[in-house]
């Protein structure tokens, strides 16, 4: 089976990583990969490391689409691809979550009729002004396969008139719907042991025996609009007087919040995977609107405060293990304040079995497989 992955931003580049590794573990005989970077994200920061770290096969080819405004960069996205996927002529496309690069990719696949596999199907915020949400709804309609890493997920598809029960063959108009559980479960239970041994991120912020908090924040829900960026962080300075927080500087928050200084706030920047598991492993609290982060949060048993007013994975809100803060100032206070008094204690195993990925390519290849 000859299969077009298709990357773009930095935690699809990750989650490639479990797929190529079961791939090179499992089934290198049966499996040929052809890696497609879109460029979506330029900076070496932000994905050459990630390659190198993660020992993730270079990509075949590269978009180098690099920033622009939404329909510029989804359309030359489209264009490139639909030029690779009439060349290689793949059995199918494979896209991961919500990002432009996973719109274009299910554009330029099924208007061409490859078969498109949709992993982290079925998510959804019910939020329609996130860019995310409508590449992750398009990309669902367009999809063959769908793996959806939580039951919640699973429902949203048997709601919206997706077929559970159904038989092959597969098809866009009989499409095949699995709860798979999370590939990232997969990569951080592979990555922390690594991390352990190459990561000496604590040391070098001297946070090795020190207590302390991490925070991300990047989605231009906060970052470009002014009120809701300056609230975020006046609650992570005042957050400070009480703990240290460690703060890996977003691109674009970094030009739009260039200002910002905090005595106990340490301003770093970007991180690779490794460092990042590191500082989620030792952290008492993390504070986010990234969903990824959010999800690894909870694989690490860490409290999560959530800056946005929504998230797809509302299992780790039901469980207790995180609160939806928004960009509210006293929110964001209150529920800190609130996790490191009392953490939680509970949490129940709602992301799989650490074999995501496997399972994924075994259905790939009874449904799809020449």
């Amino acid at each position: 089976m000859k299969i077009v992955t298709i990357i773009g931003a930095r935690p699809q580049i990750i989650k490639a990583a479990a797929l190529s590794r079961a791939i090179q573990e499992h089934y290198a005989d049966r499996v040929q990969e052809i890696i497609v970077h879109t460029g979506q994200h330029y900076d070496d920061n932000m994905s050459q490391v990630f390659f190198d770290e993660l020992g993730i096969p270079h990509p075949d080819y590269n978009l180098h689409v690099g920033s622009a405004s939404h329909g510029v960069q989804t359309a030359r996205m489209i264009e490139g691809i639909e030029q690779i996927l009439m060349d290689e002529k793949p059995d199918c496309i494979v896209l991961y979550g919500d990002t432009n690069s996973t719109l274009a990719g299910a554009v330029a696949a099924s208007k061409i009729h490859v078969p498109v596999v949709h992993i982290e199907a079925g998510l959804r915020s019910f939020n329609k002004s996130m860019p995310e949400e409508i590449n992750r709804i398009v990309c669902d309609h367009c999809s063959t396969l769908l793996f959806s890493p939580t039951k919640a997920g699973f429902d949203n598809l048997a709601r919206e008139g997706f077929p559970v029960n159904n038989e092959g063959p597969y098809s866009i108009d009989n499409p095949k719907v699995f709860h798979c559980g999370d590939i990232m479960y997969d990569n951080s239970l592979h990555f922390s042991k690594v991390a352990d041994h190459k990561s000496i991120i604590l040391k070098q912020l001297g946070l090795e025996d020190k207590p302390f908090a991490l925070a991300t924040l990047h989605r231009d829900s906060n970052t470009d609009q002014p009120e809701r960026l300056n609230a975020i962080l006046e609650a992570f300075k005042e957050l400070s007087k009480e703990i240290t927080i460690v703060l890996p500087m977003h691109p674009r928050t970094r030009k739009k919040a260039a200002d910002f200084h905090a005595d106990n706030v340490i301003v770093i920047e970007p991180v690779s995977f490794l460092e990042m598991i590191q500082l989620e492993k030792h952290a008492q609290m993390i504070l986010t609107d990234s969903g990824g982060v959010q999800k690894e949060s909870y694989f690490f048993q860490k409290p999560c405060v959530i800056l946005r007013p929504e998230t797809e994975w509302v299992e780790i809100v039901e469980t207790g293990a995180a609160t939806l803060a928004d960009a509210d100032y006293g929110k964001i206070l209150e529920t800190s304040r609130h996790y490191l008094q009392q953490p939680p204690v509970k949490f129940p195993e709602i992301f799989g079995d650490g074999h995501a990925a496997k399972f994924i390519l075994e259905r790939m290849l009874d449904c799809l497989a020449p």
